[in-house]
């Protein structure tokens, strides 16, 4: 039984970490949103950026602490997170402004007399339209990766959280936490997205485009307001 304890204190430890941080939240919400479908891979990979990032400063603080200015790495990526959440949230405004634009075009008919209209064009679920999406998915999948990751190396306090390991009584415990802290870190954020997704699809599904446009512009917001913020806070 007490083999457990480690594993389970690493998995609260991370997913505590993850959820609490509303820079995390906000890095992943946008292209989630965006992505609706598979949204889930949005977290999963998010995760496992984030876990490569804190693995490698953690590394890099062990291995050349004397040589490498790991702080000057860490200070500097953190900005660079602060830049990347500004612009995820103003890509996020520019999908919804000008989605309209892309989505309505003229149409005339020949019913009797001509007439033209604007038609709002609806997605078909054709295998062109699934092509797009799986490239959309694609694209916001390495997205996430890669902000992750950057999550990962901002913040040597990152690794204060694996500190645990040297409290153990054997290695066994110590790599117990360890991947308990993995399975939490890509657990957290795959839970998120999926329900976030779900919650983006139903919204879609009802047809009620004015709420979710509002649900992506307050996705697009929060990142941009953490974003700043965040860059405040490194200056």
């Amino acid at each position: 039984m007490t083999l457990t304890i480690p594993l389970l204190a690493g998995t609260l430890a991370s997913m505590l970490h993850v959820i609490s941080g509303p820079d995390h939240l906000a890095a992943v919400t946008p292209l989630v949103i965006e992505t609706k479908r598979k949204a889930w891979k949005i977290g999963l990979f998010w995760g496992l950026g984030h876990l490569v990032g804190m693995l490698l400063i953690g590394v890099l603080f062990l291995l050349f602490k004397e040589y490498i200015p790991v702080e000057s790495i860490s200070k500097y990526s953190e900005q660079l997170v602060a830049i990347v959440l500004i612009g995820v949230g103003f890509w996020a405004f520019y999908r919804i402004f000008n989605e309209q634009k892309k989505h309505q075009h003229p149409h005339v008919h020949n019913e009797g007399e001509n007439y033209v209209h604007i038609h709002a064009h609806e997605h078909s679920h054709n295998e062109g339209h699934k092509h797009v999406h799986d490239k959309i998915v694609k694209q916001n999948v390495l997205s996430s990766f890669g902000i992750g990751f950057l999550h990962g190396l901002a913040g040597v306090a990152h690794f204060l959280l694996l500190l645990p390991v040297l409290g153990f009584e054997n290695n066994l415990e110590g790599l117990q936490y360890i991947i308990g802290f993995a399975i939490g870190t890509v657990l957290a954020m795959s839970v998120y997205a999926l329900i976030l997704g779900k919650l983006t699809s139903h919204s879609k599904h009802q047809h009620n485009d004015n709420f979710f446009k509002g649900i992506r512009f307050a996705g697009g917001l929060f990142a941009i307001v953490i974003g700043f913020y965040w860059l405040y806070l490194t200056f």
